[in-house]
């Protein structure tokens, strides 16, 4: 990615890319600036920073203060609130946000906005945003974690102001690299929209969230690891799957939170652990880790339903619904001459072979009937 040096943010933007390439590129470059991990240009941050401050009619701040994660800078901010630090968001990002989008709106019409955000920010927002909110849940919990159920009345009442604390903390928060959907739909909707919101762009492209307050910004650094699977979910089955400079990390599994530790065991995973797995999501987890049709072969499962589709298979886990596949053959050989089998996840209510594979093709049992089966 090229480095942004330009003394005016709102230069540093593409604007003369052909009108038809124009949402795909954009969004393509603000996909990859989402994802960034490692030291940003923090001169580059800075610069963008003050000029944001400028934009809303503010002076610079006294100070830029860095921080490793979102967690420390979030606790830096949570104290600077609790001593009355007056937060600038309004003027930094909210009327500057305002202004991009009704110049966004403008410039492509009230008429294709919808399209418009479908091309670009409706493509990113599906994965970041969600990203954004772990990020936002996990700093809230480890900051001001919930008071036990079994507390007193007085503990109970101070982690409840805490929390609370925190969470305004948190709302004074810019987001930085995760607000890229909303930086594609603006930057791709024309010059006016993307000049409006320019400084907070180029911050964007160099820093993680970031906390705008009257005397001080206090700005984060990108991820150092950063772990996803093919439908954009956190996912990493050997050590943090999101992971900051100073240790503030996050551990998936195919989108699901789970603990450090109980990654750390999936290289033993037995029948025996699976079975006996309290936690009802951790079970399933282990279930996919260790495989369906592993898990049949070693555990003695007997198949409830065969026909010509396939095999119908039942896993009984305790507190849990049932698991149920369909075991089917590939008519269609391999190169070398084999049929590979697939294993098909359907609903438990599932009888037949033949009800799970109409299933999946999201027909009744009753309307499927193949001429050939590939």
């Amino acid at each position: 990615m090229q480095t942004v040096t330009h003394d005016n943010p709102a230069a540093a933007l593409t604007t003369d890319l052909p009108a038809a390439a124009r949402p795909a590129e954009v969004t393509a470059r603000w996909r990859a600036a989402a994802a960034a991990t490692g030291t940003g240009d923090r001169a580059v941050a800075e610069r963008a920073v003050r000029a944001a401050y400028r934009a809303g009619g503010l002076p610079e701040p006294a100070a830029i203060r860095w921080f490793g994660s979102p967690l420390a800078a979030a606790g830096a901010a949570t104290e600077l609130r609790a001593a009355g630090a007056q937060s600038v968001r309004e003027a930094v990002r909210t009327r500057p946000w305002e202004e991009a989008r009704r110049l966004a709106v403008e410039e492509v019409g009230p008429a294709g906005w919808p399209a418009h955000w479908a091309l670009t920010g409706g493509e990113l927002g599906p994965v970041t945003t969600p990203l954004a909110d772990r990020v936002r849940n996990a700093v809230l919990d480890r900051l001001a974690p919930e008071a036990d159920r079994a507390a007193d009345v007085a503990v109970a009442t101070e982690a409840r102001a805490r929390r609370t604390t925190v969470r305004l903390a948190l709302l004074d928060a810019v987001r930085g690299h995760h607000d890229a959907p909303w930086f594609a739909a603006f930057e791709a909707a024309g010059p006016s929209a993307a000049a409006a919101v320019a400084p907070l762009s180029e911050s964007a492209r160099e820093a993680g969230w970031w906390w705008p307050y009257r005397e001080v910004a206090l700005l984060s650094e990108r991820p150092t690891e950063l772990h996803r699977d093919e439908a954009g979910r956190l996912d990493r089955a050997d050590g943090p799957a999101l992971e900051y400079a100073d240790g503030f990390a996050l551990h998936a599994w195919r989108g699901m939170p789970v603990p450090a530790e109980f990654l750390a065991g999936l290289a033993e995973v037995s029948v025996e652990r699976i079975r006996t797995e309290e936690n009802a999501e951790l079970r399933r987890v282990l279930l996919e880790h260790y495989g369906y049709d592993r898990y049949l072969a070693d555990s003695g499962a007997e198949p409830i339903h065969r026909d010509e589709t396939g095999v119908l298979w039942r896993i009984v886990l305790p507190d849990d619904e049932p698991v149920v596949m369909v075991e089917v053959v590939n008519s269609t050989p391999e190169p070398d001459g084999t049929h590979r089998t697939y294993w098909l996840r359907v609903p438990p209510s599932t009888r037949t072979a033949r009800a799970g594979v109409a299933w999946t093709f999201g027909i009744p049992e009753t309307a499927y009937h193949p001429q050939r089966e590939t």
